[in-house]
């Protein structure tokens, strides 16, 4: 079943660029190198070639699920999106109750996950915990290391 994901239009550039340059540069370079491989004599006991088919082989499957991942991907218009609770896409300033530290994050899409930039996946266990809350709320999550608690301080757009 066809998992759907939401994307921001940068994030949907981003995907259909990857996969642009695993088809169009990857792709030939990969059977380039299978050909001059092969062109080298005995195949059983080549093995450039047979490194070379495996690389080709995991290509292939990331090709064939990044085209999933895109036939599956929806841009969200931002300004539909509610701002008085946490949605995908929202900037959410929050505040871990125990050590009262602040942190600022953007709810993103799996593949659009970057914890240096800030963005977090909606699917991981803070992401999960946050969404529908609102500014005042206490968000109660499950973390692998116990629960945490956070109070959620501010929520907008980018």
């Amino acid at each position: 079943m066809s998992k759907i994901s939401y994307y921001s239009a940068e994030g949907m550039k981003k995907l259909k660029k990857e996969l642009e340059h695993l088809e169009h540069v990857e792709r030939p370079r990969v059977s380039n190198d299978i050909a001059e491989a092969r062109d080298k004599g005995d195949l059983s006991e080549n093995a450039e070639y047979h490194a070379a088919k495996e690389e080709q082989s995991h290509l292939e499957l990331k090709i064939a699920k990044l085209k999933e991942v895109v036939s599956n991907a929806r841009i969200i218009d931002e300004s539909l999106l509610d701002t008085s609770k946490i949605l995908i896409h929202s900037i959410v300033k929050i505040k871990n109750t125990t050590n009262n530290m602040e942190f600022t994050y953007t709810l993103v899409a799996d593949s659009e996950t970057n914890i240096k930039e800030g963005k977090l996946s909606v699917n991981s266990p803070i992401g999960k915990g946050l969404l529908g809350l609102t500014v005042g709320d206490i968000a109660e999550i499950q973390v692998p290391s116990g629960v945490m608690n956070f109070e959620i301080l501010e929520i907008s757009r980018s």
